[in-house]
């Protein structure tokens, strides 16, 4: 469709393209939010075209190669065979969308405050292309208010009027890296738009690509929404993670205590501890929280206290690990080889970021220690913001002799890992997870942190 006519289009004419899938929709950020939607929205038989700065995401989707656990290589040849899915780095092709989803990083500043540059740059870019009748989406997770204070000015810049000339709201991503049991389309869709009309398009798009979706009465509802969610976990990792310190120094197993308390059938729901927080979310968001609730003068001294506890628990587990290697080994760490299993934040993924196995591994190496690491699903360390350094270190081969380290540490269980094989052969062994004792595999050399 040409300029002239994306130009007239209303409200109405906008309602009727989603209804009957002849709507382009457009999704900025192809990583591990957008590259799934993308996939969901091209899946439901809208044509699709997904957006990034980094040439390499829209190469390898254009050429049937995905990047992302969530997304098969087979399902994204078979929806560009088709042309439902396409990849590019040229943001002038947003103005022939109808329908635009900002998905990209909201990260922390170093100070722990947000960064909402991205969020801004996308929405600026967006601008420059904006035209009457089109549906703007944020996705990104951030702090209540966003989508009316930031990007709504931002647009409006422009002379159009969001709820009249374009058509502005927010939906918070709700994704799970490795969670077989829910899809982008089987998740259910927090929607809001700015104002009536946005938000009956909202819902009618979303309704068109995911089966539940539930409407909240304002765009600071949703992101409020998420940013809830995101704190419910921390506060209660932070939790456990806390009753497991305390606990050790009372010589109680917390994994035993957890599996008794989980067995009430009300009133409880179980968390588990671990070598701390990771993934995108759960570490950043709440902070986005702490930090607009000063705008009204209000702390938030639960949520800030969690943050604290489970920052701290990567140098718990070290702490662990030097007194068990000055016990059973008769070695400083300084002078340890020390072998990290597990690198992703979570199992069974090959999403490292925010985990604590690089900051683990950063501690490790500045204490003086040699460190590699064994997984099955990071062969070689991306680029990070937070950890250059690791940038292409390879992981150890599954077969290396574990024997020849001084121990070595579990920070991530997954699946693939042959632990049998770590438990003959391995000196020490840090369990962070309690995967050996889930496996029931018989050890004396195991400590768990």
């Amino acid at each position: 469709m040409n300029e002239v006519a994306h130009s007239c289009i209303t409200k109405s004419n906008l309602f009727e393209r989603i209804t009957n899938r002849t709507a382009i929709a457009g999704v900025i950020g192809l990583g591990y939010v957008g590259l799934p939607l993308a996939a969901a929205i091209a899946r439901a038989g809208f044509s699709t075209i997904g957006f990034d700065i980094d040439p390499a995401k829209p190469n390898l989707l254009r050429s049937g190669s995905s990047y992302i656990d969530a997304v098969s290589s087979q399902e994204l040849t078979c929806l560009v065979s088709k042309g439902c899915l396409d990849a590019s780095t040229d943001f002038t092709k947003l103005a022939a969308t109808d329908i635009i989803v900002i998905c990209v990083p909201t990260p922390l500043t170093r100070h722990r405050e947000p960064d909402l540059s991205f969020v801004e740059a996308t929405t600026r870019t967006i601008a420059k292309y904006l035209r009457h009748g089109q549906l703007i989406i944020l996705e990104s997770t951030t702090w209540p208010g966003t989508t009316e204070e930031i990007l709504k000015p931002i647009l409006e810049s422009t002379g159009l009027c969001s709820g009249t000339d374009f058509f502005l709201a927010y939906s918070p991503e709700r994704e799970d890296p490795g969670n077989s049991r829910f899809t982008t389309a089987t998740i259910p869709k927090i929607v809001a738009g700015h104002g009536s009309e946005a938000s009956g398009l909202v819902r009618a798009f979303y309704s068109s690509v995911v089966e539940h979706v539930i409407s909240v009465p304002s765009t600071a509802t949703a992101e409020a929404v998420k940013i809830t969610e995101n704190i419910f976990r921390a506060v209660n990792i932070a939790l456990v993670n806390e009753l497991k310190i305390i606990f050790d120094a009372m010589n109680i197993d917390i994994w035993q205590v957890i599996e008794a308390a989980r067995t009430k059938p009300f009133c409880y729901m179980p968390f588990y501890p671990g070598p701390g927080l990771g993934g995108h979310c759960i570490p950043v968001d709440p902070f986005y929280l702490t930090w607009k609730a000063r705008e009204f003068g209000i702390g938030t001294r639960l949520v800030e206290l969690a943050g604290e506890i489970n920052v701290a628990m990567p140098k718990y587990v070290i702490g662990k690990l030097e007194e068990a290697l000055d016990r059973k080994q008769r070695v400083t760490l300084s002078s340890s080889r020390i072998l990290i299993v597990g690198l992703a934040y979570k199992k069974n993924v090959s999403d490292i970021r925010e985990s604590p196995a690089l900051k683990i591994m950063e501690l490790l190496e500045k204490r003086g220690a040699k460190v590699d690491y064994l997984t099955p699903h990071v062969p070689v360390i991306p680029p990070s913001r937070q950890h250059q350094a690791f940038a292409g270190r390879n992981a150890v081969n599954a077969s290396h002799a574990f024997g020849s380290y001084h121990a070595v540490l579990i920070c991530t269980d997954h699946d693939a890992v042959d632990y049998g094989a770590i438990v003959n052969s391995a000196r020490l062994i840090v369990d962070t997870r309690n995967v050996i004792a889930k496996l029931e595999l018989a050890a004396e050399n195991v400590v768990k942190a």
